[in-house]
């Protein structure tokens, strides 16, 4: 499944992204067991998004494998009210509908692999200071709750070493 250019624009939109210029998304869906089905797939696209700091534009390649087990939705119910339950590992699982929509699959899965704070490449995130004309900025290094230790630690040394 390789989505045409104004696919790809909706995609960036949903996702709230600048564009995803390559996607691809093959893989086979099999049965698996009396009710159930398998997708094994491998998801790559290049997308852009905008820097956290400067704004620019950063380009992301992502290549990605996708593994889904479709199960009967009787299979995924919830146990009885107050009674206790462990998570299943297995987060591959997913409710059998009427239709397995490949095209949402796809979506979700870009979706997750996207980088969540994409940063352009050697650019610093620098310290804000905020303080009245006249009035020394309270720094990082001055909260820093272990730093009065030092500075005592450091005195008695120099006490001990006079005596």
């Amino acid at each position: 499944m390789e989505p045409d250019a104004t696919a790809r624009a909706e995609l960036a939109t949903a996702l709230g992204i600048v564009a995803v210029r390559k996607l691809r998304f093959e893989g086979t869906l099999a049965p698996r067991g009396k009710d159930g089905w398998q997708l094994e797939a491998k998801l790559g696209a290049t997308v852009v998004q905008s820097c956290i700091v400067t704004l620019d534009p950063v380009t992301t390649r992502i290549d990605t494998t996708v593994l889904r087990r479709f199960v009967p939705a009787r299979w995924l119910e919830d146990p009885e009210a107050g009674s206790e339950t462990e998570v299943p590992e297995d987060d591959s699982l997913e409710p059998l509908g009427e239709v397995i929509d490949l095209a949402s699959v796809m979506e979700e899965e870009l979706a997750l692999a996207l980088p969540p704070y994409p940063r352009k490449e050697g650019v610093e995130l620098g310290a804000a200071q905020f303080a009245e004309p006249g009035v020394t900025p309270i720094t990082d290094e001055d909260v820093r709750p272990f730093a009065g230790l030092a500075d005592l630690k450091k005195k008695m040394d120099d006490t001990d070493g006079n005596n």
